[in-house]
């Protein structure tokens, strides 16, 4: 395997924008150094047609602006925090008030997803690097992140995490890769397959934000520890899923103990193209979200992608965990590491 680097284009202020392809023969991948965004991943069908799986786009500029944060690393925080603030310690921090009166995804304007980052390469990987200066965002300590991504000989999309801060924070990033097994421009993805090893989920208000509550998927349409299609249940008028259009939730991952161990957690299958992609992550929560708000134009190829043309399995810790003592703790004290992987793996069904 080797690592391919070409010119993607260029940010708003002149700075060139590079591209990385890392490809083992079976599958490949490119990321951009701007948002450490995963641009495309190409995967063979059962007649071993390769296709792009991810929603994203073309041109730089297009990444610039990202509404739906196709493929972009998110942080330092992801998902969402109630009110936009929290307490360490007896001090209250306020983030940028960006979804209603809370904050989604850090900062949608200047998150990690809208800079460009150092990068490094190596025989099958890259890695990105960058800092963050203590209060942007609103967030204290002076923080250094690193993403690295790795294509294995497993047929894997290997991303690892890496950050620490010189004060006490909180600290939670994930990947947005937007899936659909059946090609990037196929459409509806409610009949693909999905298994959740996840008997539990934190169910939200009608704003999104968790109510605290570690609630049990047993006979709801949350259940998804069988396989089911994701369309099965999707449309029950269930209050959460009238709220958020359908599923956009956080899922709580079985057997979680914190110990560092990554566990299969996901799976993910179409009959029509055969494809079958299963999530590894060592982290406690993952959000299964189902594109219910994606109206975008000019995709890659000129493709349109609209409502629930693909979904979501984002690791992380629970949303708003630093305001709910019952959620596995995103808060790290100064000099305490984050470090995390996932891996999201591809063969035939």
């Amino acid at each position: 395997m080797s690592v391919k680097k070409e010119l993607f284009g260029k940010t708003a202020d002149g700075r060139d924008i590079t591209a990385f392809t890392i490809e083992n023969g079976n599958i490949g991948i490119r990321v951009l150094d701007f948002g450490a965004v995963l641009v495309n991943l190409c995967t063979p069908d059962k007649n071993g047609k390769m296709e792009d799986i991810v929603l994203g786009f073309d041109r730089p500029e297009q990444y610039l602006s990202n509404k739906d944060y196709f493929g972009a690393t998110i942080g330092p925080v992801a998902n969402r925090i109630g009110k936009a603030k929290f307490a360490l310690d007896g001090v209250e921090y306020t983030l940028p008030v960006n979804d209603g009166e809370n904050n989604l995804h850090t900062d949608a304007a200047k998150g990690l997803h809208k800079q460009l980052w150092q990068a490094q390469t190596g025989e099958n990987c890259v890695t990105f690097t960058i800092s963050v200066p203590d209060g942007e965002y609103g967030l204290p300590g002076n923080k250094d992140f690193s993403v690295t991504y790795t294509v294995t000989e497993e047929n894997g999309v290997k991303i690892h995490y890496h950050a620490v801060s010189d004060k006490k924070t909180i600290l939670n990033p994930t990947n947005h890769t937007y899936f659909n097994l059946d090609g990037h421009t196929a459409g509806s993805i409610e009949n693909t397959e999905l298994t959740l090893n996840c008997s539990a989920y934190t169910p939200t208000d009608e704003h999104s934000i968790p109510t605290g509550e570690i609630r049990s998927v047993e006979g709801t349409a949350f259940d998804f520890r069988t396989a089911k299609t994701i369309g099965q249940d999707i449309n029950e008028q269930d209050p959460q899923l009238i709220w958020a259009h359908g599923y956009d939730h956080n899922y709580c991952v079985d057997g979680y103990n914190g110990d560092g161990e990554v566990r299969l957690i996901a799976s993910a299958v179409s009959r029509t193209s055969g494809r079958k992609m299963e999530v590894y992550t060592d982290l406690p929560g993952v959000q299964f979200y189902c594109g219910n708000y994606v109206d975008d134009k000019d995709g890659k190829q000129g493709h349109d992608y609209g409502f629930r043309s693909a979904f979501c399995l984002e690791t992380q810790y629970y949303p708003d965990s630093v305001n709910h003592d019952n959620f596995p703790g995103s808060v790290f004290d100064a000099g305490e590491v984050y470090d995390s992987t996932t891996e999201y793996r591809f063969s035939l069904c």
